[in-house]
């Protein structure tokens, strides 16, 4: 089962379109924003000796940091698009990239098998995933993970969707960020409240830690503040 035609060519027309231009994706916040705060979350209970896997890593930022913590980082990514944005990003050649589906069962058992158990970092993937593929999403997790790796997973909740509401009713309407991710039929913040903890659960993952948090956006609402858009954090073991 992969994902649907409309949803690939959602994001790939979405990051064709996106120039080379840091924070040019809304969700692009730089990683002091999202990979540093959330890995200090992961940390405590990660293996650093084994390497981290970001799982829809987008133009790369946040793989670049990882790559300072653990010996080896991967970003991978549903769009050719994006991973030639992240290529062409990491200019020090810190990490690796490569263009992976989710939902593809059989070639995320073959990354497992060829890089062995590992930590996976994985920032709002689910909740704008299509509702069927959503659970082969969290299940990738498990399967990268093994017995060793440990997850962090960020996800939007739905009071995300109030937020995205008010950012579009400035006098202009949304900002051209969000205009962007609008026009190309993406969907933010599409998961209940339940949802995600029951996929991770029913993927077999085992949560150690989870808490609230915001995700900081690249764009500010009308009034000037900037975009952030509430989401919960997990920290998760496989079996």
């Amino acid at each position: 089962m992969g994902v649907s035609q409309q949803y690939r060519e959602a994001w790939e027309g979405y990051w064709a379109a996106t120039s080379d231009e840091p924070g040019e994706a809304i969700w692009d916040a730089v990683a002091d924003l999202s990979a540093v705060p959330h890995s200090r979350l992961l940390l405590p209970y990660a293996d650093t000796t084994l390497p981290v896997v970001d799982l829809g890593c987008g133009s790369g930022t946040q793989t670049r940091h990882l790559a300072t913590l653990f010996p080896r980082a991967i970003g991978v990514d549903l769009s050719y698009a994006a991973v030639e944005h992240a290529r062409k990003a990491d200019t020090g050649q810190v990490a690796e990239f490569e263009r992976l589906d989710l939902t593809d069962s059989d070639a995320v058992r073959a990354l497992h098998e060829r890089i062995g158990d590992t930590n996976v970092y994985m920032r709002a993937v689910i909740h704008q995933s299509d509702p069927e593929a959503r659970p082969a999403v969290a299940a990738a997790v498990a399967t990268l993970l093994g017995e060793r790796g440990r997850a962090f997973v960020v996800e939007l909740t739905p009071a995300s969707k109030d937020v995205l509401r008010r950012a579009s009713q400035g006098p202009d309407g949304p900002g051209p960020k969000l205009r962007r991710v609008l026009e190309h039929g993406l969907k933010p913040a599409s998961a209940t409240e339940q949802e995600v903890p029951e996929l991770l659960k029913a993927a077999g993952l085992t949560t150690l830690d989870s808490g609230e948090t915001v995700l900081p956006q690249t764009e500010n609402l009308p009034d000037g503040t900037r975009i952030d858009l509430p989401a919960r954090w997990f920290v998760l073991a496989a079996g």
